[in-house]
């Protein structure tokens, strides 16, 4: 029995990242089709064998008519690391709570980019209840500064494509297997990584703390929205694929991890 086809949708929005995985997803006989704007054509709703990169606000507008089930960790996962993976304390809150906040922190929705991740000064300058709904998740971060940070693409926990992207804060791109010196420890770093608490697909970053050089998780992101940087496309394509599938085949082991569909008024 044939395999179903698959074919990956791209957003309106053109960037490095999408073009390199529709090329990658051409080289192997991988449908791509691009759309013009936020509406779904009719011949393409419920597209079967459909995967999807695009940013999280236009996945919402269209994922559920491609019948795309799209996967991402858990909003409490950072804040559940040990401190010995997460490197400073790291809380799950709202931002109503985070309002309250009398400290600088870095501040952050969990897989949504409803406002800037930044640091704040204090709670006051985050956005108000006119642009945030309160009960909206954030992550409320002690300010730590990276020396060196790498995008990890995992699938089933194993690293499938890797690239450093920041350097002392700026943006340094090179491929992780490219003769970078820090290889070793990141991939070492990279097995402590609890698994089984995160999707079978996801990307995950890392760094290096400033000044002491211990390894740290920066952040978990969805691979159908991230950048790959300087990742293998193939490599990247592959995470992609199982993170943005069609729901039906969804195996029970990521259920858990599916995006909620967006509330509609």
């Amino acid at each position: 029995m044939n395999a179903t086809p698959r074919t990956l949708f791209l957003s309106p929005r053109a960037t490095v990242t999408g073009r390199a995985l529709a090329d990658a997803a051409r080289r192997r006989g991988i449908g791509v089709e691009t759309y013009g704007d936020w509406r779904t054509p009719a011949e393409w709703l419920g597209a079967p064998g459909a995967s999807l990169y695009a940013g999280p606000l236009f996945a919402d507008a269209v994922g559920r008519e491609l019948g795309v089930g799209l996967l991402e960790a858990a909003p409490g996962w950072l804040a559940g690391l040990p401190v010995e993976l997460a490197g400073r304390d790291v809380e799950l809150t709202t931002v109503a709570e985070a309002r309250g906040l009398r400290r600088p922190a870095f501040v952050k929705p969990p897989n949504d980019k409803s406002f800037p991740a930044r640091v704040y000064p204090d709670g006051s300058r985050l956005p108000g209840p006119d642009a945030v709904d309160d009960d909206t998740p954030v992550l409320v971060s002690d300010i730590v500064a990276f020396d060196v940070e790498f995008r990890l693409f995992l699938l089933d926990g194993a690293v499938r494509t890797a690239s450093r992207y920041a350097r002392r804060g700026a943006l340094d791109v090179a491929p992780l297997d490219g003769g970078d010196p820090l290889r070793d420890e990141v991939l070492a770093f990279a097995a402590r990584l609890p698994a089984e608490e995160l999707p079978s697909a996801i990307v995950v970053d890392v760094g290096r703390l400033a000044p002491d050089g211990d390894w740290a998780v920066v952040e978990a992101n969805a691979a159908w929205a991230s950048g790959h940087y300087a990742c293998d496309p193939d490599g990247a394509l592959d995470v992609v694929l199982r993170a943005a599938a069609p729901a039906a085949d969804v195996g029970p082991r990521d259920v858990p991890f599916l995006r909620a569909a967006p509330h509609r008024v």
